[in-house]
């Protein structure tokens, strides 16, 4: 069973997080092993194999990126331990800029200014992979909704950086 059949979705990109939240309380409820405290070994054994396949399932349904990795793994194209790199030269751009804006970042880490600007930026340009993303899940392109990932997670590792920056700081 797949992770939007544990929770009676279609599997879609477009969910209503509401929705998945109130269908996974309501499941962790029947599933959770203080139910099964009293049953046999293999049913408690079962019952802590179920919490747990739940709350990944959840995990991995609530985060945009990673539900997105599910999609596109469901339909063939495993995107978790791989290291390709991406081929779009204005993308690499873009890459080479942020490392050294978030450098400029760290020689001025007192500049909270200039971070909530690199902040504002980066959530803006998220913001657009994710809605390019979403119209290559929804079209069936596979191929370019696995760019859009890719980048989307350098775009993650960027937040981290900046965050780095940002405690640094402090």
């Amino acid at each position: 069973m797949n992770h939007f059949e544990l929770f009676d979705l279609p599997a879609a990109f477009e969910i209503d997080a509401a929705d998945l939240q109130q269908r996974y309380r309501k499941l962790q409820q029947q599933l959770h092993p203080d139910r099964f405290a009293r049953g046999s070994e293999r049913d408690k054994l079962l019952a802590v194999q179920h919490s747990a396949q739940l709350n990944d399932a959840y995990q991995t349904l609530k985060t945009p990126l990673y539900r997105a990795e599910y999609i596109l793994q469901l339909r063939g194209i495993d995107l978790q331990h791989e290291q390709q790199t991406i081929r779009d030269p204005d993308f690499l751009m873009a890459q080479m800029e942020w490392r050294e804006r978030i450098e400029e970042l760290k020689q001025a880490a007192d500049n909270f200014a200039a971070i909530d600007s690199a902040y504002r930026d980066l959530e803006a340009q998220t913001r657009e992979l994710q809605h390019e993303l979403e119209r290559h899940i929804a079209a069936d392109e596979n191929e370019a909704a696995a760019i859009a990932v890719r980048k989307l997670k350098f775009m993650h590792k960027l937040r981290s950086e900046i965050e780095r920056v940002e405690d640094s700081a402090d």
